[in-house]
């Protein structure tokens, strides 16, 4: 009779939580921001967080936890809660992250719950324009003539710009040399007045410059061509190397053991989200692509991430922090 009366308990307990889940959410949502206020990041983040409030019915708030290249607002979610109500808006820093630091507060695999992948932003290859190339072939061609002569901007090591530079670097064999800035801002100014000669720029600070004339645009670092710049080829087909792309991207994470449902809650609220026209026009203009997969092939694409700027630092000799 204990036996079964505990089976009972469980039972019921379990139908409970089944319907609590069900009504999930019934509060508002934190989303957990790598970076901080005004950056291509933040901005997209907010979108998503306006259309998953209108989704979801329950307010998601944005709260920015910058510091230790995305490593802050990553451990703060590892050690949530798992129910639903705090997810990490994270970034291909966090598969960066696993060979540029010697040890890591938490386990992307371990400590995660996948839910899908949000969206990209390519990257575009700029030069200032008074180096005398129109085509990343010639661009190439220069460096190996001229070895070490020209520069390529970054903003960080390990981030975006920082690895799209050295990939290239790598898979054109050309001598180009890595400067470090400590904020982009700096970096971009020293573009535009030609103290650096080139630099793999978010197409978000990138556009407004190529329009502008003040920085000429060669490829674009997507496996496909931007919509905004169509007649822009990407560095795959510039080059002729098909294995290259370098993006800066968003994803969802939450808690390791959070609720399938909840899970799956959340991934069909984001699915809806790209959806609709207006968010997808949001997007575009941030010249970023919305994408949404499932969490399975949100999960496969990060470990395939985490294998590829693996080999990338290695190759580079960036060394561990």
């Amino acid at each position: 009779m204990r036996v079964l009366a505990r089976f009972v308990v469980a039972l019921l307990a379990a139908a409970f939580a089944t319907v609590a889940l069900a009504a999930y959410p019934e509060k508002p949502i934190r989303l957990v921001v790598q970076y901080g206020v005004g950056g291509s990041t933040d901005a997209f983040a907010r979108i998503i967080a306006a259309r998953l409030s209108e989704q979801m019915g329950q307010q998601v708030v944005v709260e920015n936890k910058p510091g230790a290249n995305g490593i802050l607002a990553t451990d703060t979610v590892a050690k949530a809660a798992p129910d639903g109500y705090t997810i990490l808006f994270n970034t291909n820093a966090d598969s960066a992250n696993v060979s540029l630091y010697k040890s890591l507060p938490y386990d992307l695999d371990r400590d995660f719950a996948p839910i899908t992948l949000v969206g990209d932003m390519p990257h575009l290859v700029v030069v200032h324009p008074s180096v005398p190339v129109n085509t990343l072939k010639e661009l190439v061609a220069l460096a190996r003539q001229k070895p070490g002569t020209l520069n390529f901007a970054s903003v960080g090591t390990g981030s975006t710009p920082h690895l799209a530079g050295e990939l290239f670097r790598i898979s054109a064999d050309a001598d180009i040399v890595h400067v470090l800035y400590k904020n982009s801002g700096q970096a971009i100014t020293d573009l535009l007045s030609g103290q650096v000669q080139v630099m793999f720029l978010g197409a978000v600070s990138g556009l407004p410059h190529v329009k502008a004339g003040k920085l000429r645009v060669l490829a674009v670092t997507s496996r496909t061509r931007l919509p905004a710049l169509p007649d822009v080829p990407t560095v795959a087909e510039a080059i002729g190397v098909p294995t290259y792309e370098a993006s800066t991207w968003w994803g969802l994470l939450a808690p390791a053991h959070t609720p399938e449902i909840v899970i799956a809650t959340l991934n069909k609220a984001v699915a809806a989200a790209l959806a609709a026209p207006e968010t997808r026009d949001q997007i575009l203009k941030l010249g970023a692509l919305p994408v949404g997969n499932s969490p399975a092939q949100f999960a496969a694409f990060q470990k395939a991430e985490i294998a590829r700027w693996a080999r990338v630092v290695k190759a580079a000799n960036i060394p561990q922090n």
